[in-house]
């Protein structure tokens, strides 16, 4: 069922502005609209996946969107709103960073749905046969140094400094839009709001070179907000950097728990801009979780659609499984269900000590293992190792040990080579080669 376009943006808050007739033009007939895409990365994070996520109800609307990666600009670099000029791309590296992108976006966007099928286009295809004096003919006599200086992105950069190279990166960005107007009668670009003023440039190019004879805007601009968290930081990092949609770079378990662990603050808004639920839908699950936070009902909601959709749910159930290995009630029988090639993903992040099998046949007692075989990298003593002990604080193989001198042999190691030891709360594996 097609929707309207402009009113899903508005309940779920996706949108922050957009050019007057931008509605009108949307509601008259089926509109191919684009949003452009860095590619200093082989993978696109999930504060892209917000503007995708644009893309995504465009089409759901019954538009035509395109996604545009910036083979040609990606050589140059956005200034919008940073603090200093960032490092050149080599050919190869943009075209390495193309390919894992448009993957990406295959997950999101339907590519073959008829009329009005998702298509990916690389400004370094037209770019790449410009000269020069051309692009100057072609877009930069159609504005002038004082627009171009008033943009925010710009002013910003004039007080630590601007090379000619950015400067002019709004003019390339702008006659992307005009050459995607003239060849596939693309009428809108979308995009973050920090994308404004570059966005505008594009429509004040095809003005200014088409003319508005009709009385119209024949070009139009919408974006939408930049997601932060309640207390104002940027969203879509971790401490260890961004959250990439690329298994490779973030596993599919820290994807999953980074959701996991929003606020119960920012889940309402978050759950409108990466959801495809439905608003009744959102608005019952708010309703029980408020009845019950502590099972965070919403982040499980969102951490479960997100991690299925971008991943897969072989990955998200996967994910379950470490997550109850790691802090639910897991036995020794869900622990020896876990084929060998899935305990990587289960156990990254968790601490591992590799003994060989001799020191494994060679171990005496628990003692002997979670102290002194182990190099002391469980607990630093056998002093300290038997309180624990005693304390009933360890475990092997999710069983309690119920005395220091509780012999090895009544362990089988899993898969014929692990061994996980929890320490109270905490989870060290034991790899035995």
């Amino acid at each position: 069922m097609k929707t309207d376009f402009i009113e899903e943006l508005r309940w779920r808050g996706m949108l922050h502005d957009m050019m007057p007739g931008t509605d009108e033009q949307l509601n008259k007939e089926m509109t191919a609209g684009y949003i452009g895409f860095d590619p200093t990365a082989s993978s696109l994070h999930i504060g892209n996946l917000a503007t995708i996520m644009l893309l995504v109800h465009f089409q759901r609307a019954g538009h035509k969107p395109f996604a545009l990666v910036g083979g040609a600009t990606g050589m140059i670099g956005d200034p919008s709103f940073k603090a200093s000029e960032r490092s050149f791309l080599d050919e190869e590296t943009l075209k390495f960073n193309q390919e894992g992108i448009r993957k990406q976006l295959e997950q999101f966007l339907d590519f073959d749905c008829g009329e009005n099928s998702a298509e990916m286009v690389n400004n370094y295809d037209w770019f790449k046969e410009m000269g020069f004096l051309q692009f100057l003919r072609e877009a930069g006599k159609f504005l002038s140094v004082n627009y171009m200086m008033s943009k925010d992105s710009v002013k910003k950069r004039l007080e630590t400094g601007i090379s000619f190279t950015e400067f002019s990166y709004q003019l390339l960005q702008g006659y992307d839009f005009y050459h995607l107007y003239k060849t596939k009668n693309i009428r809108l670009q979308m995009g973050g709001s920090d994308q404004w003023g570059n966005i505008t440039t594009g429509t004040e190019i095809i003005r200014r070179k088409e003319g508005d004879e009709e009385g119209y805007f024949k070009a139009y601009a919408l974006t939408t907000p930049l997601l932060t968290k309640s207390d104002g930081s940027k969203f879509g990092k971790s401490e260890g950097g961004n959250i990439w949609l690329d298994p490779e770079k973030t596993s599919p378990y820290t994807f999953y728990q980074f959701w996991l662990g929003q606020s119960d603050e920012d889940c309402p808004r978050y759950i409108r801009v990466y959801s495809f639920k439905t608003k009744d839908e959102i608005e019952a699950l708010e309703a029980q979780h408020a009845e019950a936070p502590h099972l965070r009902i919403l982040q499980k909601a969102l951490a479960e659609e997100l991690t299925v959709r971008v991943h897969s749910q072989k990955a998200y159930d996967l994910v379950l499984k470490a997550s109850e290995v790691l802090f639910g009630k897991a036995t020794l029988e869900t622990l020896q269900s876990i084929a060998i090639d899935e305990f990587d993903t289960i156990f990254e992040g968790v601490p591992q000590t590799e003994i060989s099998r001799e020191d494994w046949s060679e171990a005496q007692n628990v003692l002997d293992l979670v102290s002194t075989i182990t190099k002391s990298e469980i607990y630093p003593s056998k002093g300290e190792a038997r309180r624990a002990i005693q304390q009933n604080a360890v475990s092997v193989n999710k069983m309690k040990v119920t005395s220091a001198e509780q012999p090895c042999s009544e362990f089988s190691l899993l898969q014929d080579r692990f061994l996980l030891i929890s320490k109270g709360k905490k989870n060290h594996l034991i790899r035995v080669s």
